[in-house]
């Protein structure tokens, strides 16, 4: 598939939309992404939804004879059965699309003005006329695209923590939007970006798809988990030994069974004070953080496809290029430099192989005049055969993709 360019409008910058709209307001892009159009049909995703492995959910809303809507939820695994005596209004979600689809992969590069690290999911929603999962918001970014049918959108207040949701439902649904920002329907091809925590409202006009590229910082949960795993797990990069360091404290005046209150105040003091002044942290840290954003939501699958290097080579000589999975997070930080793909880190690297996964991960192809050029610089009469090994086994983990010419 050639490159594809940014979504965004010509007349807005990328710098200009991080600046100015990156979690602070949202922005409808017609026709931002035509590329979508024709990849997905309804009865796909239905079909896709009942298959092993696939995460989905069926949402169905029925209204009794007060007028209340009562909500159901049934998760995956689902079948056939249960899509059969269907409310009027129902819609199905399909998570980590991309395992699924490799078109709808390539399509993150259309919002390539995003760190890749930040990416989550593509999740794709179908709905029949009149189909919602109701008014709500979520805790991450997303742009919504329109790949089939029409829905309408309405965008609404900031919401947080404290806003209240509808008692006695299996999902986090509310009737108050506040204010509307914004109300307009969506034609295949529309992209909407909606920054985290605000309220949103999609209505089905017809049977439609809508299709999620989901964007995530990590939650201090997150981060305390990979401290944590990093503490109990040194290596020779990250030795935190000072952190095996016993506190020092005033003997309370009154021993008791009692915690001071006044200990454990000096205890969070020192803590704090010991991580902001030790560089062992700092590249702790650095590896806690990158372990943490460039691991997969989903378990990734793996291809029952064998790659051998002769034939590799065969195929590169003859056109062919390699370039990263959009199913897979690659990432790297410089000081110290280290790679990371969905949440490990790669420590065992040869330079060559460092630099060539560098590339891949900053979005090039590598064709066999790459592959030459990278072998070439290390003056290693062995490189090319190592690296096409590695190769192999990165595509066998699919961690990339092979493009055949």
């Amino acid at each position: 598939m050639p490159k594809i360019a940014y979504c965004l409008p010509h007349e807005i910058s990328a710098e200009q939309f991080l600046a100015e709209y990156w979690q602070k307001k949202p922005l409808l892009i017609k026709n931002g992404l035509p590329q979508i159009v024709g990849l997905l049909e309804p009865q796909d995703i239905i079909g896709l939804a009942q298959q092993e492995d696939v995460t989905a959910r069926l949402v169905k809303t029925e209204v009794d004879q007060h007028g209340a809507e009562k909500w159901t939820l049934k998760t995956s695994p689902l079948t056939q059965k249960d899509f059969h005596k269907l409310p009027q209004q129902w819609s199905v979600l399909v998570q980590n699309l991309e395992q699924w689809s490799p078109e709808l992969g390539e399509l993150w590069q259309a919002f390539g003005f995003i760190p890749q690290w930040q990416r989550d999911d593509i999740m794709v929603s179908y709905a029949p006329e009149n189909g919602s999962v109701g008014k709500h918001y979520d805790e991450y970014d997303v742009f919504l695209v329109q790949a089939y049918g029409h829905r309408r959108w309405q965008l609404g207040k900031w919401c947080d923590p404290s806003t209240e949701f509808k008692a006695d439902q299996p999902i986090r649904i509310f009737d108050d939007m506040g204010e509307l920002v914004l109300d307009d329907v969506m034609a295949p091809g529309d992209v909407l970006y909606v920054p985290s925590r605000l309220s949103h409202y999609g209505v089905a006009q017809d049977d439609c798809l809508t299709v999620s590229f989901g964007l995530r910082y990590p939650n201090l949960g997150d981060l305390i988990e990979n401290i944590n795993d990093a503490i109990c797990h040194p290596t020779p990069h990250f030795n935190p030994s000072e952190f095996t360091i016993p506190l020092r404290l005033s003997p309370s005046e009154q021993p008791s069974a009692k915690l001071d209150p006044a200990m454990v105040a000096d205890m969070k003091r020192q803590l704090l004070d010991s991580l902001s002044q030790s560089p062992q942290f700092d590249s702790l840290f650095q590896h806690a953080v990158a372990s943490a954003v460039s691991r997969r939501r989903y378990e990734l699958l793996q291809s029952d496809e064998e790659f051998y290097p002769e034939e590799l080579a065969e195929m590169l000589q003859d056109g062919a290029t390699i370039q990263q999975d959009g199913n897979s997070k690659i990432l790297y930080t410089e000081q110290p430099f280290a790679l990371y793909v969905n949440g490990e880190w790669l420590d065992e690297l040869s330079e060559t192989e460092s630099a060539v996964l560098q590339d891949l991960a900053n979005g090039t192809m590598l064709d066999w005049a790459g592959l030459q050029r990278h072998t070439a610089a290390c003056h290693d009469e062995m490189a090319a055969e190592l690296l096409l090994d590695s190769l192999c086994s990165w595509l066998e983990n699919g961690w990339l993709v092979l493009n055949q010419a």
